[in-house]
């Protein structure tokens, strides 16, 4: 697979990295080569090195159409940190020329509001949709209909483990302290845990007040990230529904901060979720070429 002469950029929303490669006008790597090009491109030693690689291209049900593949190849629904560098990428440059655009993703179609200072793109505010608890949707083989903050036996150690979806599936454990947690080696162990067929991202979480919270993310197929947008916004949705968050939230992820809104619909929870995106670089032209 030889990738020479390809062009892209990098951006990162709080550290959570990512390559995007604009395919609105053709196809710049085939169907059949993405989830190797994901792979190598995406490895910090031989690569470009980042948490995904996106690839914007036309849709016939919204503005855009976005996808999102993980370091191991494997084809994520959704992240709402790189939805947000897919919004700043097509607004700079005039893919997309309006501050409110709809985006296709793999779970649903979301709408992205973009706020400008100065001809500038500074924040974007994403409605995330709604959420589910229910098992059979997470997927999570158990026998009861909701999995909330109830015990899970992980590698000899025991978690209260709250499952939700938000057009990808979240574990979200509270904890008292999070420098206690050895995420390196219960982040696999929960990811890949029996009970979840089709892995799960992980995120532990300390409440400091009803209206703040930090967080620490094991990413299913990334490892720890600096951030995870769907990881928060599911964060943010369990902490409302058990009762330790209000309706407006500031989470600390290791790569800063994001804000986020519940609203309830149809006796379900959704959230709006706001933050950066920012460039690292842009249009950068490789000499790369995979053995």
């Amino acid at each position: 697979m030889d990738l020479k002469g390809l062009k892209f950029s990098k951006m990162h929303g709080i550290g959570n990295d990512f390559i995007i490669i604009d395919e609105t006008k053709e196809e710049i790597i085939s169907e059949q080569n993405k989830p190797e090009a994901c792979k190598f491109l995406c490895d910090r030693h031989f690569g470009v090195g980042s948490d995904g690689l996106l690839f914007i291209s036309n849709s016939e049900k919204a503005d855009l159409r976005y996808r999102m593949f993980n370091p191991d190849g494997s084809e994520a629904e959704m992240c709402g940190n790189g939805i947000r560098c897919f919004g700043d990428y097509v607004y700079r440059n005039n893919i997309i020329n309006k501050k409110s655009m709809t985006i296709e993703t793999m779970c649903n179609i979301l709408t992205l509001e973009v706020q400008v200072e100065n001809n500038e793109p500074v924040s974007f505010k994403v409605n995330m949709g709604l959420s589910t608890f229910k098992t059979n949707e997470i997927p999570m083989i158990s026998n009861q209909e909701e999995f909330l903050n109830q015990d899970l036996l992980v590698d000899g150690e025991h978690f209260n483990v709250t499952a939700i979806n938000v057009g990808n599936p979240h574990a979200i454990i509270f904890v008292d302290d999070l420098n206690n947690v050895d995420i390196n080696r219960f982040g696999p162990a929960i990811e890949c845990h029996k009970v979840f067929p089709e892995k799960i991202n992980v995120h532990f979480v300390k409440v400091f007040s009803p209206n703040e919270g930090e967080m620490k993310t094991w990413e299913r197929g990334a490892g720890v990230t600096l951030a995870c947008g769907t990881g928060a916004t599911s964060t943010a949705i369990a902490g409302y529904k058990l009762g330790f968050f209000n309706e407006n939230i500031l989470l600390h992820l290791p790569g800063g901060d994001l804000k986020f809104k519940i609203y309830e619909e149809d006796n379900e929870i959704g959230v709006f979720m706001e933050g950066p995106a920012k460039l690292v670089f842009n249009k950068w032209i490789l000499n790369l070429k995979k053995k």
